[in-house]
């Protein structure tokens, strides 16, 4: 007499992401688009080709988002973006400075997430403890904000590594290069960063910690930690 099939175990849920808190790639994704139709409206019609090409898909990209539901304010800032780049590149009439307002971009940010590593408010700690809903409750948590300022240094590596990308090739004026460089160093290295970062974290924090979404915090006067929910 054979007995009832045995079950197998089901697997536990799958282990939370950064990627899963902060979302997906759209954004990165959508980025990409108007400057590499920049960098082919170029290659085809010069400086005028390029900029048109690039408005023309800024404008396609800042309807798509609208539609699927973006807030209006980071549509309305993707296609200043664009907008104001291009009419860098006109100003000048130099088709890399195109590429000129992210580099400005990459520069200013590499500094705040710097600074904000030094001042114990690391940016990757706000970005996560905003998504969460936690505001400033993962301050407290010793534990946490020290992984935070260790995984935000790998984001602070990202914009220099695009700095020392992109300012060279921006001084030599290789157009096309620039436009291939900022398609590689955009969702990709995000999602290099993202992985990156999320080892580090899990990695500093210590055994028995309960993760992102429940900081321990020390109630005042001493005695045992409490959790946040």
């Amino acid at each position: 007499m054979t007995g009832a099939p045995q079950r197998e175990p089901e697997a536990g849920p799958r282990p939370e992401s950064l990627a899963d808190l902060l979302g997906g790639r759209r954004g990165a994704v959508d980025a990409t688009l108007p400057p590499l139709a920049f960098g082919l409206g170029w290659v085809l019609g010069g400086l005028g080709g390029g900029v048109l090409a690039a408005v023309l898909t800024g404008t396609a990209v800042a309807g798509w988002r609208w539609r699927r539901g973006d807030r209006p304010r980071s549509v309305l800032v993707g296609l200043l973006a664009v907008c104001v780049a291009a009419l860098v590149a006109l100003r000048t009439g130099r088709a890399e400075d195109f590429f000129l307002l992210q580099i400005a971009a990459n520069a200013a940010s590499a500094l705040a997430w710097a600074v904000s590593i030094v001042v114990r408010w690391p940016l990757l700690g706000v970005v996560v403890g905003t998504a969460l809903g936690q505001r400033t409750g993962w301050r407290r948590d010793p534990a946490l904000l020290r992984a935070y300022g260790r995984g935000s240094w790998v984001w602070a590596g990202t914009y220099v590594l695009r700095l020392a990308v992109f300012i060279p090739l921006w001084l030599d004026g290789q157009v096309v290069a620039l436009t291939v460089a900022r398609a590689a160093l955009t969702w990709p290295l995000i999602a290099a960063a993202l992985a990156a970062s999320w080892v580090v974290i899990r990695r500093s924090l210590p055994a028995g910690h309960p993760g992102l979404r429940h900081p321990v915090t020390a109630p005042v006067g001493g005695g045992e930690p409490a959790r946040e929910e």
